[in-house]
């Protein structure tokens, strides 16, 4: 399971093999074996047999910024990158595994929409069945242009028209997706931190959520989130992660678009800022507790069933092996 911590003035302490959480006299202690990582989304004090249990216990502790996107992590030492791949991945921007990867994540991301977009044309009787198909075409003919791609073009010198056919595809995308929520929370595209509406608003904090997963999986497969392939590695930024990420938003559009749909979400999950919208306490609860409900749950993957979690990290030791393999 997945510790949250998602209350201000919360002190996270250790008792016995046990994490403890206090606050105003209340507590609840939760064995260690039962937790697999620690979220803290807000204000929270944290002793230091906690964090030692949670290293102990190979449990690694996520903080988020209040928008959802981690800023900071605790996990155990001796976890790290190996120095190989990491030299390989150094040079996967000019060479002919660099190139295959990223037409993997990107047409695998569109796949993903299409096949949401596909479900959601499914049972519908009125005309927007057949616009949605249209849709779906114009992605699958973006989708064709990547695989195209001779896969011993340096990705330096293809970076703009993959970022040009993958950003079409999802105007295309989220397009539809806002035609086919509530009216009172359709969207203009996408906007981020912080989002100018609701549907926006949790979506980025789901990415959040799921972003620090991926970059868990990456670490523990020995890659380093810092060498990005599409992304460009800047200082302090995980850029690797970032194109990691791209097959696995599915997750996080399809969660989020079920609880506008469903009508789980109202407006007082919502906090402005300035510059746009926050999601509060409330609306956190209800968007961690689905995230938490889903990523259980055992999915068919390349012949059998498996969960969420475990496919990102089955799909980063791959993509670990595939460099090692041929990333010279």
């Amino acid at each position: 399971m997945k510790l949250v911590v998602n209350s201000e003035g919360v002190y996270l302490t250790k008792v016995g093999e046990c994490f403890c959480l206090k606050k105003e006299g209340q507590k609840q202690d939760i064995a260690a074996k039962k937790v697999e990582q620690i979220i803290i989304t807000t204000s929270t004090a944290l002793s230091t047999d906690a964090i030692e249990l949670a290293v102990e216990n190979n449990i690694d502790i996520v903080f988020l910024k209040k928008y959802g996107k981690p800023f900071g992590r605790v996990w155990h030492s001796k976890v790290g990158s190996i120095s190989t791949i990491r030299k390989r991945q150094l040079n996967l921007d000019s060479n002919k595994m660099g190139t295959i990867l990223v037409k993997e994540f990107l047409t695998q991301k569109m796949t993903n929409q299409v096949e949401f977009l596909n479900e959601l044309s499914m049972n519908r009787r009125d005309n927007r069945k057949n616009e949605i198909k249209e849709d779906v075409e114009k992605i699958k003919k973006l989708i064709q242009k990547i695989k195209d791609i001779p896969e011993d073009t340096k990705i330096n010198d293809i970076r703009g028209s993959l970022q040009g056919y993958e950003g079409t595809a999802s105007r295309i995308y989220f397009s539809r997706l806002s035609d086919l929520i509530p009216e009172k929370y359709k969207f203009d595209g996408r906007s981020k931190n912080p989002a100018k509406d609701e549907f926006n608003c949790m979506l980025n904090y789901g990415y959040g959520i799921m972003y620090s997963n991926v970059e868990r999986a990456c670490i523990l497969a020995g890659l380093d989130p810092y060498i990005g392939i599409m992304h460009v590695d800047n200082y302090n930024r995980q850029a690797f992660v970032f194109d990691l990420i791209e097959m696995y938003r599915i997750y996080i559009d399809k969660i989020v678009f079920k609880l506008f749909t469903t009508k789980k979400i109202k407006k007082e999950h919502f906090d402005k800022v300035e510059g746009g919208l926050y999601l509060n306490k409330s609306g956190k609860e209800i968007l961690i507790s689905k995230y938490n409900e889903e990523i259980e749950k055992k999915i068919q993957y390349k012949g059998r069933k498996i969960e969420l979690q475990n496919i990102i990290q089955y799909d980063c030791h791959n993509i670990a092996n595939k460099i090692l393999n041929g990333g010279d």
